[in-house]
């Protein structure tokens, strides 16, 4: 329970955020229980008018979807709305916003009783990395900028610079009223040959994504807010000790954070993985068997796995429709996750594909 200018924040494990302004008068007071199933909103979707969000809203209303992830920071480090953030304001960060009225989306949240979660990206930010050259991830071959196939540069995980940048992002986000923050890209580059400010061992990784993490609760506790990590679907399979070389593993980002969110997308998965030679064949069962892999590692129930709501990618290119879709939600049910969270890289879902089983 935090305080903040004469208001209380309480929060609790499965359930909403409750606050209330400080008094003499005694209260009998009663969180709302809450499994969050969300849907995702698209960085281009946020506006209040567009018919995305319309979309979206109805989907809600008719299903058991009761949650909204929306993209406050992209991957390229564009914010959705105008911050406060002088610094990300001058690189010009705000000029692509989405959304001109971000008080008038949250409140249209509440009125819906919609769950709001803010997705911030965090190490991978071209708008950043490009505008501080000096703490950019670089190559180690040549000194120059390293940018991913998608062209986009990163900033080093290991530089405060870094932290404090994202941390300031997300505290407008807590600050206009969003419920959970949710870091993604919160790791290192799974490539190798880079250059970093410090040595890029295993254990000054781990202790870099957790010294973020740990900066993240002192900064958004005084609002309330939950704090949710996206990592790969893997890293429920592998070693308690391995970081998959990009300093995430099960235990450390579960101890620093209120969920973790890993990508369990069955097309992610390699042949032979689950000892099926075409995963995205077995939707129930690669979600079933990863999350039942851990249930002896971590508390299942602050477990929110992201599920796959987009056509299989590799060689069937196989259609993910209605059997797919809640083939991968029966097991979170099963084994009482906290929910899930839906991908979809368009925000178009079909209500009959998530009505309640």
């Amino acid at each position: 329970m935090d305080i903040k200018e004469g208001f209380f924040h309480i929060k609790a494990h499965g359930y909403r955020p409750f606050s209330f302004e400080v008094s003499d008068e005694k209260r009998v007071l009663k969180l709302e229980p809450i499994k969050v199933k969300a849907l995702y909103l698209t960085f281009w979707g946020a506006s209040n008018n567009s018919q995305t969000l319309k979309n979206l809203l109805q989907t809600i209303k008719k299903t058991q979807a009761n949650a909204v992830v929306v993209d406050v920071k992209n991957e390229y480090g564009s914010t959705s709305f105008l911050t406060s953030f002088k610094q990300a304001n001058s690189y010009g960060a705000h000029k692509n916003r989405t959304n001109r009225n971000i008080q008038k989306f949250i409140q249209t949240m509440k009125d819906n009783n919609i769950y709001t979660i803010a997705r911030i990206v965090t190490f991978k930010d071209e708008i950043q990395a490009s505008n501080n050259p000096e703490y950019a991830i670089r190559r180690d071959d040549n000194g120059t900028i390293w940018r991913n196939h998608d062209n986009m540069a990163w900033v080093d995980p290991f530089d405060q610079r870094s932290h404090l940048y994202t941390l300031r992002i997300a505290q407008e986000a807590a600050k206009v009223g969003f419920d959970e923050i949710n870091f993604d890209y919160i790791r290192f580059p799974a490539k190798s040959g880079l250059k970093y400010s410090k040595e890029n061992t295993k254990e000054n990784r781990i202790e870099a994504i957790e010294s973020f993490l740990d900066s993240a609760k002192k900064q958004l506790c005084k609002y309330g807010v939950f704090i949710s990590v996206n990592s790969y679907g893997n890293i429920l399979w592998g070693p308690k000790d391995d970081d998959n070389n990009i300093g995430q593993t099960l235990e450390s980002l579960a101890l620093h954070s209120d969920y973790v969110a890993p990508m369990l997308y069955p097309s992610g998965f390699a042949s032979g993985s689950f000892h099926y030679e075409y995963p995205a064949d077995y939707p129930y069962a690669v979600i079933y068997r990863s999350l039942n892999n851990i249930k002896d590692r971590v508390d299942i129930t602050r477990v929110r796995p992201w599920l796959q709501y987009f056509r299989d990618y590799k060689k069937k290119r196989r259609p993910y429709r209605k059997y797919e879709i809640q083939e991968q939600i029966r097991p979170t049910n099963e084994l009482n996750t906290n929910g899930w969270m839906m991908w979809s890289p368009s925000s178009k879902y079909h209500i009959e594909y998530i009505l309640t089983p």
